[in-house]
């Protein structure tokens, strides 16, 4: 795929990044692999396919799709989609046993809220390596031996992600909301599109704001904030939106009330919408909407064999000395 074709698929399906985007799975080769190349996994969401293949240009080695139900690592991970036997079916379908002498895969880091690396290896004979957190790292982490550096473990949230988030979110919802309100208000349609748009970009790219709100307060405090503390950013946007509105319906006169309470209703529902699941939208914090978001993570010494596996796989460092 040329440099203009990974564009435009990066594009089409960054807009397209709610759904489920599946490709085929099984085996790809990359480069001219022989006996002795290293086998990766990913899912079969395209969009991550693409951007693999992409990062193990000039890296001869093999690529195994393992079945994610279309979705990207993490979520469908999370989501018990990319499970154990997707993995384990993947090693014993694609015919990659008898193309290499060793038995080492390399799977995503991320995969490994869904999958079980000691299963893996008890019921295929492959010795699992989590590779680094994004596909960007994986020449380094070859160049390297096959090791990760610390940075390497970690996810963060940059510029980049939170408008390719703002996007994926503002998409959907400003095309199914112009659907809903053509037939009987079509004037409006523009104005919608353009909050839609304008909240989604505000939200996610204001998000490095949120998270040094959540440390300043303490954890346990810092959690609380978090989760009425976004809300209550977004809703002094929306009340000075509000407030606008307001100001306008006085110098107009009464005949512009009644599109302010429209507008009013209108504004509040998309910032319901695009903050239903704002932490579950990022690689930093879990989701809101699931028990699990709500738990702690506590090292139980008793159990602790001192693999360091948790350490291995965990994206924030909280297992680190």
């Amino acid at each position: 795929m040329n440099g203009l074709g990974y564009a435009a698929v990066n594009v089409a399906e960054t807009l397209l990044r709610v759904s489920p985007f599946p490709c085929k799975t099984g085996l790809v080769r990359i480069g001219d692999p022989g006996r002795d190349s290293p086998v990766f996994v990913t899912g079969n969401y395209h969009l991550t396919f693409v951007r693999v293949r992409r990062a193990l240009k000039g890296i001869n080695a093999y690529l195994l799709v393992a079945d994610s139900k279309g979705i990207n690592v993490w979520c469908s991970a999370a989501g018990g989609h990319l499970t154990n036997h997707g993995v384990i079916s993947v090693l014993k379908t694609s015919g990659i046993e008898a193309l290499v002498d060793h038995r080492r895969v390399i799977l995503p880091q991320l995969a490994a809220a869904g999958v079980e690396a000691r299963v893996v290896e008890k019921r295929t004979g492959w010795r699992v390596t989590w590779g680094p957190v994004y596909a960007a790292d994986i020449p380094a982490f070859v160049e390297r031996g096959f090791s990760k550096t610390r940075e390497m473990r970690e996810t963060d949230f940059p510029w980049k992600q939170r408008l390719e988030m703002a996007v994926a979110w503002a998409f959907p919802i400003s095309a199914v909301s112009s659907l809903i309100v053509l037939p009987f208000w079509r004037e409006a349609v523009p104005c919608l599109v353009s909050l839609i748009w304008g909240l989604s970009l505000v939200i996610f790219l204001s998000f490095p704001l949120y998270g040094r709100l959540l440390d300043s307060g303490g954890k346990r405090l810092g959690v609380i904030f978090f989760d009425f503390g976004i809300w209550g950013l977004q809703l002094v946007l929306w009340g000075l939106f509000v407030a606008a509105l307001l100001v306008y319906a006085v110098v107009s006169g009464d005949a512009a009330w009644g599109l302010v309470l429209r507008w009013a209703v209108a504004s509040f529902t998309v910032l319901v919408v695009l903050s239903l699941d704002l932490k579950g939208s990022t690689p930093v914090y879990k989701s809101g909407l699931h028990e699990e978001g709500r738990a702690r993570v506590i090292l139980d010494p008793e159990r602790c064999r001192g693999a360091g596996l948790c350490e291995e796989v965990c994206p924030q460092e909280l297992l680190s000395p």
